[in-house]
Order: structure tokens, then sequence, then C-alpha cells
């Protein structure tokens, strides 16, 4: 195999630093062969709610160690790289991290807050359970795999030299949000990922600063509201305005009411993904205290039953049948951190050119760069929420579905992350539709949770369980089956709802020189082809079948999938992303004559 899976680890073994180097048996891309501790990810992390001249990235060479203590150690092992998680070839360590087992990361770092502001420490995404100190001092802990928090250090700082810790628990339990990782990777589940594996930053912002803020676009009224939110104690002569732009063109202003005039609208949509700059400015009086810059996007997504009856999404009010492959973001180098902002906008572009116009963002949430991207390139995103390991029986489209009962702590866990997928991720005009259960994995509560995220975003389509266990709620009704795509369209239950093929497809083709590992089994749904020839066939014969179930009802169809996993040799690209098995402009051409 090429992860080293020893456990062997002392306690403390050095107060030296090892050199960070990537294992010279790991799989790597192009873009992880240019990874250097000094350029890791350095782009400004939070694209749509910016402030640029007040920030410091954090990523680079941190001290780690590992340990089965609760206790800070005052030794540690050697360097890993952040943001790549500790499993990860290019975080120089390439070690996994046990069940019973503390991973510890340690980075001094020199920051002085500016007179009347705050300084927040933000982490993007550590997976799972981590507890973060500075100088000794315990300054917040968070819970869940994907979604990015902050704490305001200001007080525990020190004017010189200061001591960063953070402690990380990761038990890749069936209880957790984990997708595909597993303790034992082995055919669809992949190799676990622990601790931080997005960009660490500090920000400084005023004492009354913006927040956050919710773009609504209302098309029909030609109207978008900007509505942010302030923290820290108001101003006496508190005034916001906003500003939207076309490019250079100033199209509408706000001062009180918040809501901007944009007479005819240029509307965003896959083919001309259109957005619009935001500037929101805090004064008081005449005094700037605080600009953030952001953009929003005039669409909306709806649904529209045909003449035939059979119901079809719509964008701005156009039906719109979406077709896009199933991406699941995993990289050999990094495993669920891509190893550059180029390298994950590669797999969106090779897809948009491709003639896709969706992704499914398969049960991962990625860095919010890339949604950013699809926002700018007109990629629609289906968004699943990162799945539990638990497994109900899978009675799928039947007219009596099971699910799980949870305890209550858990299902509390589950909501609060997935609520916060919904909040950092509702501005994004890429996101079309949220999708909370893959299959049955982890179904629970089916019903009132597809009712709390129906009351969560009423913009976007649900489609509550991709695949999964059938409960009357949301927009969707969704089968996966391989290789070929079906719908069973004589079940009268469905009728009132959007028909899909969540999955289907996965036909896998082996390239000799890029594999995960040759020596373990590779495999794609259906026996593996022989020839290329063979498996293009393969892939036209799918998509035919799919655009025959499209002229009988279906509105979507999701292939299986973007690039080879490890083991899976499915994808449309080498893991490494090296060789496409079918070109960007062989793929236009079939699709561009379906005319999507």
């Amino acid at each position: 195999m090429r992860m080293f899976y020893g456990f062997l680890l002392a306690f403390v073994v050095s107060t030296a630093t090892a050199e960070w180097k990537v294992p010279p048996d790991a799989m790597m891309t192009r873009w992880g062969k240019q990874v250097t501790p000094q350029n890791a990810w350095q782009e400004y992390p939070r694209p749509q709610f910016r402030r640029e001249q007040n920030w410091k990235n954090l990523n680079g060479l941190w001290q780690y160690g590992i340990n089965k203590s609760d206790r800070i150690p005052q030794l540690y092992e050697g360097d890993i790289l952040v943001p790549f998680p500790v499993e990860s070839a290019l975080s120089g360590v390439r070690r996994f991290l046990a069940p019973d087992e503390t991973l510890w990361y340690r980075k001094r770092l020199s920051h002085q807050t500016p007179e009347g502001h705050r300084t927040h420490l933000h982490f993007e995404a550590v997976d799972y359970a981590c507890t973060v100190y500075l100088n000794g001092t315990e300054v917040g802990s968070h819970t869940g795999s994907s979604d990015p928090f902050k704490f305001d250090i200001t007080e525990a700082l020190r004017p010189d030299d200061n001591e960063l810790v953070v402690r990380v628990v990761d038990a890749t339990a069936p209880s957790q949000t984990l997708g595909k990782q597993s303790l034992k990777p082995k055919g669809i589940y992949y190799t676990r990922v622990s601790g931080i594996w997005q960009t660490v930053w500090l920000e400084d912002v005023p004492n009354r600063h913006f927040r956050m803020v919710k773009m609504k676009p209302r098309i029909a009224e030609g109207t978008l509201r900007v509505l942010p939110t302030l923290q820290g104690v108001a101003l006496e002569r508190e005034r916001i305005r906003i500003t939207v732009r076309d490019g250079d063109r100033i199209v509408g202003t706000a001062d009180s009411a918040l809501s901007v005039q944009i007479p005819d609208a240029k509307l965003w949509s896959p083919e001309q993904p259109h957005l619009y700059g935001i500037t929101m400015e805090l004064f008081d009086g005449e005094t700037l205290i605080d600009r953030v810059e952001s953009y929003a996007a005039m669409r909306e997504v709806g649904v529209k039953r045909g003449p035939a009856g059979q119901i079809r999404m719509t964008l701005n009010g156009k039906v719109i049948f979406h077709y896009g492959p199933l991406d699941q973001g995993w990289w050999p180098d990094g495993l669920l951190t891509p190893p550059s902002d180029a390298a994950m906008r590669f797999d969106v572009d090779y897809l948009k050119k491709s003639g896709f116009n969706m992704i499914r963002k398969h049960i991962k949430v990625e860095s919010r760069r890339f949604y950013a991207h699809c926002d700018c390139v007109g990629m629609m995103v289906w968004q699943d929420m990162p799945s539990t390991g638990g497994r109900p029986f899978w009675s799928k489209l039947a007219p009596h579905p099971v699910e799980d009962t949870w305890p209550v702590e858990q299902h509390d866990q589950f909501m609060k992350e997935l609520k916060a997928m919904v909040n950092g991720l509702r501005n994004h005009p890429s996101i079309v539709m949220w999708v909370p259960f893959n299959e049955r994995w982890g179904q629970h509560e089916t019903v009132q949770i597809g009712q709390a995220m129906e009351n969560l975003d009423v913009t976007r389509l649900l489609n509550i369980a991709s695949g999964g266990n059938f409960f009357p709620v949301g927009d969707v009704v969704d089968r996966h089956n391989y290789p070929e795509p079906m719908f069973p369209f004589e079940d009268q239950r469905f009728n009132n709802y959007v028909k899909v093929v969540g999955e289907f497809g996965g036909h896998g083709y082996v390239v000799s020189g890029h594999q995960w590992n040759p020596g373990m089994r590779n495999w794609g749904y259906g026996d593996l082809p022989v020839t290329l020839k063979d498996y293009k066939q393969r892939y036209l014969r799918s998509f035919e079948e799919l655009m025959k179930l499209r002229r009988r009802g279906v509105a979507a169809g999701v292939y299986t999938q973007t690039t080879d996993v490890e083991g899976e040799v499915n994808g449309l690209m080498t893991y490494d992303r090296e060789v496409q098995k079918m070109s960007a402009e062989e793929l236009s051409d079939l699709h561009d004559a379906a005319r999507f």
C-alpha cells in the first residue's frame, strides 16, 4: 500500500523538528509536486466576505505530536505542513491517527492587535473535535468535520511571542460526519482524514464590524436585498452604505432599506454566470469603520409541471435539465485537501469544458473558494451533507421505508453541522440543491429534518435522501442505479416530485501507471472493459439511456464520477488527473447534441 499503516510512535520523540518532505513512494499530482511550506494554500480563504488588508495566513510548517494524553506536551515529534491532514503525503507525516490517540499541533506566532480592533483566529475545517490554546489559555473548542469556525483571541494575545496549540481527537466513528473515510479503506471507502485540513488564518476586525450577510435576490421586483449582521457595541452615528456594481459601473446604492434596485438585471446561469460586485461600508458619522467586499447573483431556482404532467426544475423560470458528475473531491497527495487552489479549479474547469452544467458534490464540503469558482464559471452544485456511518435497511423507494433511531445528542450534533453548512454557503448562487442524506447512510428523522431544511432555506430545492429510502418531504425523488440509469415511473407516489437519477454509470477503466495501488483490487461497476474504445462506448450507451429517461420525465442525471479514487477506477480522469479517459472535447461534442 502507498500509505504507512504503522502505529508505533512514542509519547515524545524529540524537541528538534524533522525536515518536511513528501514520502518518495507517494502518488503525486502535478500540483502536489509544486507544494512547498512557503506556498501551501496562501489564497484568501473567504472570497464572498473579503477584508483583504487585515489578515494573516498561518498555513505552513507547524510542529506536531501524537500521544494518548489530555495534557499539552512539552516536546513535539517533527514538522507537519498545514493545512494537509496528518494521514496525507503532503503533510510530510503520512501517519494514521488511531481512534484512541490525540493529535497535537504547535505554532509560535507574533501578532499585535491594532487599537480599536479585535483579533479573530479562523479555522476553515478541522476533523473532528478540537480544543485551541493560546499561551496556555483555552480560547475555544469545536466539534465537526467540515464547517469553518473562529475564536476571539484578543485577550490571550501577547505583544511579542505567542504559543498556539491545537488538540484534536478523531475516532473516525460511525456517529461522526465522515463521508467516505474509513479505518479500513476498501472499495468505496477511503483513507481517513484527521486534524486541520483547510486554511488557518488571523483577521483583525474593528470593535464594531460586519459579522455576516444574507443576499436575497428578487427577480420579479428587480431588487437585491443585502442584509448584513453587525457585531460589537453600536456606534453613536452608525450608518451602513451598500453599493452594487456591474464591473466598474455602479448600478445601485442603499443607505437604509438595504434593498438595491437593479434595472434590467442580468441573470446568472451556466451559460452567462453574471455576478454583481457588492461593497458594504460601516460608518460612524463620516468616518469609515469597516468595509467588506462581496458579490451576489440575480438567480432563482424553482420547479414547473409540464404539459405531460412531469415536474421539471427551473432556473430563472426556465426549465433546465441538470447533468453532471458525482464529484468526491479526493486527491492522492492531499486526501480531502486539494494540493492547491489551482488543482481544485482544474477539476471544475475540466467539467465545465466537458459540457456538464452541474456537479453533485458528494458527501464532502469543500473550501469556500471552490463554490466561489463555481459561481464565477457557471457550474450548478448539488451540495451533499457529509454522511455518518449508520446504515438502516435499504428499502430505497419501497412503499414502507425505514430509518434509524438516533440518540438525542448524536442527532443534535448532526443538525448543528447541517445548519452550519447551509448558513455558511447560502449566498453562493452556484448551489441549487441541498442533499442531507446520501442513500440511507445515517438516514433518520427524515421528515422532521426535511421540514427543518425547508424552513432554513426556501430558495433552493431539497433532495432529502439521494438514492435513499423515500419519505414524502422535499422536492425530489432520487433513484440510484448502476451501471445503466433507470427510474420506476409506475409508482404514483412520485407524481408530485422532481424525478432524478442521482447516481449511475461508474464504468471502470484501468490506466496502467496511474493506479493508487496496483496490488489492490481496482474496480468499477460491472466488469472492467479491456479497451478504451469499449469504455467510451459504455459511457455513450449509459448517456443515451439517460436521454431516453429524460424524454419520459426524468429531470436530472448524475454520472459516477469525475476521477478515480483509490481503488475505484471509474473516473473520467485518473486519480492523479494526468490522463483524461474521455477528453473535455469528446464529452462536450457528445453533450452539446443533447442541449441541456
